[in-house]
């Protein structure tokens, strides 16, 4: 055996403890952060349409605010990215669980003024199109809302939420690319430039903003700095509210004060309805929540929903996403069974019931498709767009769930110069989804905040944008992820399928193309669904370890921590 001098062997020991150190301080790191992946977060995170939203959503749990704060900030800041979507003039639903495990939902989207237009319904489009003007307006509720939510699970001051949306509206940003695209698009060139929205997206040539140009909102920027040193109440009775009024009327709408100063916050319990090993949280109507609870149980009794998705061959494609669209025509079927419970005496309570869910699962054949609408129960309302959705969990375990909207695109494109706010289209929701409407009541929608909490433990939070999409996009996510086996990236990112209001399915690009034939064969009729707005943004929490995902579609991107 070899003799070493004594500073050799000094020599090897150092640079054994040199090699070792790094090593140390890496087990000692890995043992701290709990050993969660690259990519993913130890104590909170936001995912947001946008990843400035998502980063002042951040920026508010990392001072100390709770997942309600940084759900508020990152809204407040879609409204000038995303305006498109949503704002203060419009409405929101927040589906929050507690640390304990309690689920709340938290109602406050737009409601019927006193005073509308009698016949109103009478002007629906009978064709897929654009509702625009004042007399489409109902009562906003975003403002009303945050106030409501923040004042049971906030932790920082109202006015800070606001700091970061007031100084970009009043210092300008470039224009987001999205934003930009959306601007670009004809549909929305000449809604914009035909009205006075052109206020705040034109240049001086009264053309639309490009990439590259600056947005401001001054008269904006002052009403919010009102109202985070007010509060709500400078919108709802104050001057704001007046104002806003003034110019409502103006462009002929009938919203009076009394509308502003009546609106109420509607809190109940989530409802929860099991999904195998998984509870699910969703909020009751007039939202969305059991059309899309019943397209998932209906999905979770096929056996394909337990299979992993490299194990699916050609074939059981074809017919996991047949089983998929007869489910989605049934929904369709069902559509009118959502509206507002405190107004009308029709219930969706059947559409979570086990007893009629294996009564449909049963109506669901492997090899054919119906043509006729009266198969699917009745034919299905009209398809609408618009929204965005944000999901948080904060270090604390608070989870909010929150879907926001103005309705289409960019509300009626009414426009209050004296607020700087975008007003809402909402009462075109009713089209074609009911006969009537009265003043306090809420219009359906497809909105759908969800919760998912496994028995393990784990949460994930998760939403969608889209309007009519928002179910498909929120359904097809859940079940990539969890059934199939899709890490969340992937399983939000995969190309969807879309079942419209005349059963027609539509297929969003790069969608399997076998598949679509495979789909064919079975006497699936193929529409021409030109836009898929659908966008679904989540955070889950599994094993210490949080993942956020906003989707690409938008150009999104989540922050955390």
């Amino acid at each position: 055996m070899a003799k070493y001098k004594p500073w050799v062997v000094c020599c090897f020991i150092l640079a054994g403890l040199i090699c070792a150190v790094p090593l140390i301080c890496l087990c000692i790191y890995s043992l701290l952060d709990g050993g969660c992946p690259g990519g993913s977060f130890k104590r909170a995170a936001v995912s947001a349409d946008s990843q400035r939203c998502s980063e002042i959503g951040r920026n508010m749990l990392q001072i100390g605010g709770s997942a309600v704060d940084g759900a508020i900030a990152a809204l407040l800041c879609t409204a000038v990215v995303n305006p498109q979507s949503m704002g203060i003039g419009g409405g929101s639903i927040f589906t929050i669980r507690n640390k304990t495990g309690n689920v709340k939902v938290y109602n406050f989207r737009e409601t019927v003024p006193k005073f509308f237009k009698t016949d109103l319904l009478k002007d629906c489009p009978t064709t897929f199109s654009l509702s625009t003007g004042s007399q489409w307006i109902g009562v906003p509720g975003e403002l009303r809302g945050y106030e409501e939510v923040h004042k049971h699970h906030g932790k920082l001051p109202w006015a800070k939420l606001f700091e970061p949306t007031i100084k970009l509206a009043r210092e300008g940003f470039e224009i987001p690319p999205y934003l930009a695209y959306v601007l670009s698009q004809p549909i929305a060139k000449s809604l914009v430039e035909s009205s006075s929205l052109c206020k705040i997206f034109c240049n001086k040539n009264k053309t639309v903003l490009r990439k590259g140009d600056t947005l401001k909102y001054p008269k904006l920027a002052e009403t919010l700095e009102i109202i985070a040193k007010q509060g709500a109440d400078a919108f709802y009775t104050g001057k704001i509210g007046q104002d806003l009024i003034k110019d409502i009327k103006a462009a002929g709408g009938t919203l009076e004060m009394d509308d502003l100063k009546s609106f109420r916050v509607r809190v109940m319990d989530a409802w929860t309805v099991p999904l195998g090993d998984t509870q699910m949280h969703i909020p009751p109507p007039p939202a969305g929540g059991a059309l899309l609870t019943f397209i998932l149980k209906l999905m979770k009794g096929l056996m394909y929903c337990v299979m992993t998705l490299l194990s699916l061959d050609g074939y059981q494609k074809i017919q996991m996403y047949h089983h998929y669209i007869e489910a989605a025509k049934f929904a369709n079927g069902q559509r009118r069974s959502i509206c507002d419970p405190d107004f009308n005496n029709r219930s969706a309570d059947h559409l979570i019931d086990p007893s009629f869910i294996n009564h449909i699962r049963e109506r669901i054949s492997s090899n054919r498709t119906h043509d006729n609408f009266d198969y699917y129960s009745k034919k299905p309302s009209s398809d609408h767009i618009g929204t965005t959705h944000v999901s948080v969990l904060d270090e604390d375990g608070l989870a909010v769930s929150a879907t926001s909207t103005i309705n289409q695109l960019f509300g009626g494109s009414v426009y209050s110069p004296e607020t700087g706010i975008i007003l809402n289209n909402e009462l075109s929701d009713f089209c074609g989804r009911a006969e009537t409407m009265r003043a306090g009541e809420q219009p359906p929608s497809s909105m759908s905040p969800v919760i998912l909490e496994s028995k393990s433990g784990g949460l994930l939070v998760i939403g969608g944008s889209g309007g009519s999409l928002i179910t498909s996009a929120v359904a097809l996510a859940i079940m990539n992820h969890l059934w199939l086996g899709r890490n969340l990236t992937a399983a939000i990112a995969e190309p969807i399928l879309f079942v419209d209001a005349k059963n027609n399915v539509n297929f969003e690009q790069n969608f399997d193309k076998s598949v679509i034939a495979g789909l064919k064969a079975l006497g699936h009729k193929v529409g021409h669904w030109q836009y898929f707005l659908n966008v679904v943004n989540a955070v889950e929490k599994k094993n210490g370890c949080i993942v956020a995902v906003s989707d690409k579609r938008k150009s999104g991107m989540s922050a955390g921590y």
